[in-house]
């Protein structure tokens, strides 16, 4: 007679294997083989309790039970190959939407395509043969080095300087002449260098507001014949002896000796034959070799008509003269 205890008993300690088999395996995982091992336990038991496994709920039954350390690391890894794959497609799809956008903004002419550049040459290396040096056993000692150009230097040092050919000379005074406004001056100036008081400004103040002198007296043309020459002359110069104060005051270079034609030559009163009070001037219109110079002169009563005379170097000497 068999009891029913006994009966119980058996089937609990099936079970308990089919549990043992389902949860617990050498490596802690439970794979397909576990279950179909389930499944034939379960049949060959009496019967009472027979169970059908199919292959879903076994691998349902693998991903709700706890993982073992070597399936933590190859799931880690997994995961880290996944993310390797995602990173890289989405550098690709970055450099490409750059590409295309450099594309879509360079000219057309920009572009350089591969198949259009030169071929390239590959060019073999030679072995270096054993008897080649890379330094010439050949050394000349640095002092010798420094005593030659010491003496080149030397040398060169006592030649004379020249420009183009043996007679050039460098002048000094053509290189630091000054400039004037007025044209004619400027062109006065070059022959004049030499003997130009020091600080002399050929631009000083003029004094020219227009002729403000009475008509056909001397000032009136003097006035009018400087203008006709191009040279500077002022408006209240006052009497005719007067001139020469006044001229330096502006800056005109005044002096004794007649340079030029236009100079105004200035009459003291009374001097040789000019008035006994206001004086005279005069416009030199020509310097003879031997120094005298010939005038033109205007006066009161010949009514703007002018006149010329002559006088002697020695004449000359004692007037004040006018000059720009």
């Amino acid at each position: 007679m068999k009891h029913a205890a006994h009966k119980a008993s058996k089937v609990s300690r099936n079970q308990t294997g089919a549990s043992h088999v389902l949860f617990s395996s050498a490596h802690g995982a439970h794979t397909a083989k576990a279950a179909a091992s389930v499944q034939a336990v379960v049949q060959t038991s009496t019967g009472t309790m027979a169970v059908e496994l199919d292959d879903a709920l076994a691998a349902r039954i693998n991903e709700v039970a706890p993982l073992t350390r070597r399936a933590m690391r190859e799931s880690a890894r997994a995961a880290q190959r996944r993310s390797h794959i995602l990173a890289s497609m989405s550098l690709a799809a970055l450099v490409g939407t750059a590409a295309t956008a450099m594309a879509f903004a360079a000219k057309p002419g920009d572009v350089a395509f591969a198949t259009s550049e030169d071929p390239t040459t590959t060019t073999q290396i030679k072995r270096v043969s054993s008897d080649t040096v890379s330094r010439s056993q050949n050394r000349t000692p640095l002092n010798e080095i420094a005593k030659a150009n010491a003496s080149e230097n030397t040398a060169k040092s006592e030649g004379s300087w020249q420009l183009n050919d043996s007679n050039s000379a460098i002048d000094v005074n053509a290189m630091t002449r000054s400039v004037a406004n007025n044209l004619v001056v400027s062109s006065l100036l070059d022959g004049d260098r030499s003997a130009l008081p020091a600080g002399f400004n050929p631009n000083h103040a003029s004094g020219d507001t227009g002729n403000s002198y009475a008509f056909s007296q001397c000032t009136w043309w003097v006035y009018v014949r400087r203008h006709q020459l191009g040279l500077p002359v002022g408006s209240h110069m006052g009497n005719g002896n007067m001139w020469a104060n006044s001229a330096r005051a502006l800056g005109y270079w005044v002096d004794n000796q007649a340079r030029h034609a236009g100079d105004i030559m200035v009459f003291a009163a009374g001097q040789d034959g000019a008035d006994a009070r206001y004086g005279h001037v005069a416009i030199i219109e020509k310097i003879n070799p031997d120094g005298s110079v010939v005038t033109s002169e205007c006066g009161a009563v010949f009514q703007g008509e002018t006149y010329s005379k002559t006088y002697s170097a020695q004449q000359v000497s004692q007037h004040q003269i006018i000059h720009y």
